[in-house]
């Protein structure tokens, strides 16, 4: 049984000893700025992540919905995809929303997409109502397997023919191994992503390789698995009380607990409908001050 998490920054801590990864921390008030980049495909394959840049930002405070900290936090997760989107401001960009909006804790995708100022249609049928150059954005929200028939990836690359985007920003719910990073992380890699990771469905993944066109994913860890609750609950308990377990005695009695009672189960937060609305606004105002720069108010003012 090993730790499962979608996050960069925690499969470097569990592995701190891997070369061809560089890390730099950063803290932006109550934020903290973790920049992890995976360098090499040894790198990549020991920690089950794409080659790429990842961005994690941290902001424990986040847990008592503080909207000061909030907007703050949109504003940084602006100020990091700036960078990344500097060459796409006058392109093409489709913003997909992944994951199933009837599961709520795997619906951060379709709600953040669903909050995306829209302008691809207003370029194309009404181009004066912009006097000023801004991109031209689609949303779309491609359901899952079970309830489409079809998997993402295949409804992506028919948007992707038909649009022609030059960027893809794709939305989705992840897994951490650490409870208290439920709803208080945002993650940003230009890596791409694999659909269902968060809820331990993975499809086919998502990236330039398998679109054609560079991915940007944004997601926010929003379950944690039983088994890695139970493995930190039993070192937890013996370190408490001093007891002489090795770390594969630790292993072998979580593994034990896991297969004979929670074997697969995920768990989130009972208040997860606040967090998915307070989330997918936090995400989705970040991406569109990412997308418009300057041009944020205005946009907003036409197409809110």
């Amino acid at each position: 049984m090993s730790l499962y998490t979608d996050l960069a920054s925690e499969a470097r801590e569990l592995n701190p000893e891997i070369d061809g990864v560089t890390e730099e921390r950063e803290s932006r008030g109550e934020i903290e700025i973790t920049r992890t980049v995976i360098i090499t495909p040894d790198a990549a394959r020991k920690l089950n992540k794409r080659m790429g840049r990842y961005v994690t930002l941290d902001a424990p405070g986040l847990i008592y919905r503080p909207l000061d900290l909030f907007k703050r936090m949109a504003e940084v997760i602006a100020e990091e995809l700036g960078p990344l989107l500097k060459e796409f401001r006058e392109g093409s960009i489709v913003v997909v929303g992944l994951g199933n909006r009837a599961v709520t804790p795997d619906s951060l995708g379709p709600r953040t997409a669903e909050r995306i100022f829209v302008t691809r249609h207003v370029k194309e049928l009404l181009p004066e109502a912009f006097s000023f150059p801004v991109p031209s954005v689609a949303q779309i929200s491609p359901g899952v397997l079970g309830s489409t028939g079809v998997e993402t990836l295949e409804l992506i690359r028919g948007v992707k023919e038909r649009v022609k985007p030059d960027l893809i920003i794709a939305v989705d719910s992840l897994a951490s191994r650490r409870a208290a990073r439920i709803s208080t992380t945002v993650q940003i890699t230009d890596s791409g992503i694999d659909p269902g990771s968060g809820v331990g469905n993975i499809r086919a993944g998502l990236n330039e390789e398998t679109v054609g066109v560079p991915v940007i994913a944004i997601g926010v860890p929003l379950v944690v698995y039983a088994s890695t609750i139970t493995q930190d609950t039993i070192s937890m308990i013996a370190e408490e009380n001093s007891l002489s377990c090795d770390e594969e005695t630790l292993k072998s009695l979580a593994e034990k607990v896991v297969s004979e009672r929670m074997d697969g189960m995920i768990m989130t937060p009972k208040d997860i409908d606040a967090i998915i609305e307070d989330m997918s606004s936090v995400v989705s105002e970040g991406i569109n001050r990412a997308v418009f720069g300057e041009h944020y108010e205005k946009v907003r003012m036409l197409i809110a």
